[in-house]
């Protein structure tokens, strides 16, 4: 075996970009769980797809974990209450994207142990593929890497297709993040766990396991819990953005091409984020539903960075208070990292499960990132870093023009997901993928009322 196999350097993607880490701050914290707000904000929609639709009424206590609303068809997942305590009110919150969305609010008793009561033990290796998507969606489990896309759709696989391969994604690429990092190290027989519900459900021959090779501590401890059998492999792959994303990480590993406008299941396989698969194998034994995640809260305006196990539900101004932010400081606050990371209108929003990271950028850092927009000097520094090999530098042109039809026909659009390598390596400082997200938004408006 070749050193460069040893050390992961034959494991990438062609493209992609090498931002700072700035992971040190928070690489070595921990886990530790937050106290309690005295009133949780549990949005209905927290997920792609159908908003759930609430089972409980105004005045109804409920004790922790128990179900609060259900889902509203298949691509949808129910809530779970966070805490015990009474049912407050049920309206409009606010959301990160500056609109107001329905949302239960909770008051939390005082003085309550916050045990969890609710649960039944099940046996998952008795189950059919059928029983295990019903019970995943039961937990409300979704994508925690980001997408929030909720996993028992995953692994209800269509009719003629077949997953022989169980990706497991463990790269967490974006700057500042540590939370996937942190869980490996802490809790890897958990993603194992998660990782024997799917594999089981999909029926897949081969699991293989990808880490970043700037984690040895989390690739050192998931090899010393995985399965003596062989079964599963735990890869160290090459640092760099977006290794994260499904269609590098697939190509890095397998060396499979999901097609434009492909899933990966075309290809045979699924991707799972390492945190999603510890949930699954945490929660479905005793048929309990998702009410807490870690975040990683960190930036240079926090003075107690670290990995924090959050209820969902908890106003981000409480999490940053406990962090000790400083508030004289702080510039910009983002959920998320900062190359796909969404700035917040507002501290009262509540922590949701797609939710990796708070961020507080300071004015100095913000301020460098703030530079001024030049014209476009067509250098194709935005083509070489594009990892889905298109042309930002047409896209933006035709985004001026708002010829939006050219943009997804001619240029493949579509295939962008918002990585935001382009922007970052833009001499000219030029918000490409902004004008992309944009231009993505109002295709799929004028495709839904066509």
């Amino acid at each position: 075996m070749s050193v460069f196999t040893l050390l992961g350097l034959d494991k990438t993607f062609s493209h992609g970009v090498h931002p700072p880490e700035y992971k040190d701050l928070t690489a070595d914290k921990p886990i530790r769980r937050l106290p309690f707000a005295d009133e949780m904000i549990i949005p209905l929609s927290q997920h792609t797809g159908a908003p759930a639709k609430p089972i409980v009424r105004e005045g109804q206590e409920v004790v922790r974990s128990e179900p609060i609303a259900e889902p509203g068809g298949f691509v949808s997942v129910p809530m779970h209450a966070p805490a015990t305590g009474r049912v407050a009110r049920i309206g409009l919150a606010r959301d990160v994207r500056g609109g107001m969305s329905p949302a239960i609010f909770l008051q939390l008793y005082p003085g309550e142990s916050q045990e969890i009561l609710y649960g039944a033990p099940v046996d998952v290796d008795t189950m059919s593929n059928e029983q295990i998507v019903k019970a995943v969606q039961g937990t409300g489990v979704v994508g925690l890497g980001g997408a929030a896309f909720p996993t028992h759709v995953k692994l209800a696989v269509p009719e003629g297709k077949h997953i022989d391969t169980v990706v497991v994604n463990g790269c967490e690429c974006e700057p500042y993040l540590t939370t996937d990092h942190r869980l490996m190290v802490e809790h890897p027989e958990d993603v194992f766990e998660g990782i024997h519900v799917v594999q089981r459900a999909y029926k897949a021959e081969r699991v293989i396991v990808g880490i970043e090779n700037n984690k040895p501590d989390a690739v050192e401890a998931m090899r010393r819990v995985k399965p003596s059998d062989g079964s599963i492999e735990v890869e160290s792959i090459v640092t760099k953005y977006p290794q994260g994303a499904e269609k590098m990480l697939i190509k890095s590993l397998l060396d499979r091409e999901v097609p434009s406008g492909g899933l990966p299941l075309d290809v045979g396989a699924a991707v799972f984020n390492v945190a999603t698969l510890a949930q699954v194998g945490e929660l479905l034994p005793m048929q309990r539903g998702l009410i807490e995640r870690t975040i990683t809260v960190t930036g240079p305006a926090v003075a107690n960075p670290g990995n924090y196990l959050v209820a969902l539900g908890t106003p981000i101004r409480f999490i940053l208070e406990q962090c000790r932010y400083r508030g004289e400081d702080a510039s910009v606050v983002i959920l998320g990292g900062p190359m796909m990371g969404t700035a917040v209108p507002s501290l009262d929003i509540p922590i949701t499960k797609g939710v990796t990271s708070i961020l507080v950028l300071d004015r100095a850092e913000v301020e460098k990132r703030n530079r001024k927009e030049y014209p476009c000097i067509k250098c194709g520094s935005c083509v070489d870093a594009c990892p889905m090999h298109l042309n930002p530098s047409k896209l933006g042109q035709f985004a001026r023009k708002r010829d939006f039809d050219t943009m997804a026909n001619v240029f493949n659009l579509m295939d962008c997901f918002e990585c935001g390598s382009c922007s970052y390596v833009c001499p000219s400082n030029i918000p490409l993928v902004q004008r992309f997200r944009g231009a993505k938004s109002i295709i799929r408006e004028r495709k839904a009322v066509s």
